[in-house]
């Protein structure tokens, strides 16, 4: 995410100046699965927040033990009784096994409460296009904000 596109108040509130990388001449905030405590921003009625990113550590039980879901489970109403709402997880690049490459509209993903109020997000992930496969070497790639809607 450009550092432009991030309010100065939510890099104080949530502690993100960790987050800031340069990429040549530009800041930008990286957010990944492998930090401490992951978590990513969060688009969900045109206001920005952050959520835990998916339950990996197992912090929730009743909560899926992922980062991810598939936009089949997705469709199939896998989610319907969880309370899930769509968001989009604005992203400008994204990093898949080492591989970094360009977002333009973000990537969708469902934000649920776990037992305790806190916020997870998970990325909404389908099975991986051939380019996609060969590029990251990964089953999986995000659905992206302009390959589908809600």
């Amino acid at each position: 995410m450009a550092s432009s596109e991030l309010p100065t108040e939510l890099v104080d509130r949530y502690g993100l100046a960790r987050h800031n990388h340069m990429r040549g001449p530009n800041s930008e905030y990286w957010f990944l699965y492998e930090d401490r405590r992951p978590r990513l921003p969060v688009r969900r009625d045109g206001e920005l927040c952050f959520a835990r990113w998916g339950n990996g550590r197992g912090q929730s039980r009743h909560l899926p033990r992922a980062s991810w879901t598939w936009l089949k489970t997705v469709d199939e109403g896998g989610w319907r009784e969880s309370g899930a709402v769509p968001i989009i997880i604005p992203a400008t690049f994204a990093v898949e096994r080492g591989v970094w490459y360009r977002v333009r509209e973000g990537i969708r993903g469902l934000l649920v409460g776990d037992e305790r109020g806190k916020a997870v997000v998970y990325m909404i992930c389908e099975p991986a296009s051939h380019y996609y496969q060969v590029m990251t070497r990964s089953e999986r790639m995000p659905v992206l904000v302009s390959k589908w809607t809600y």
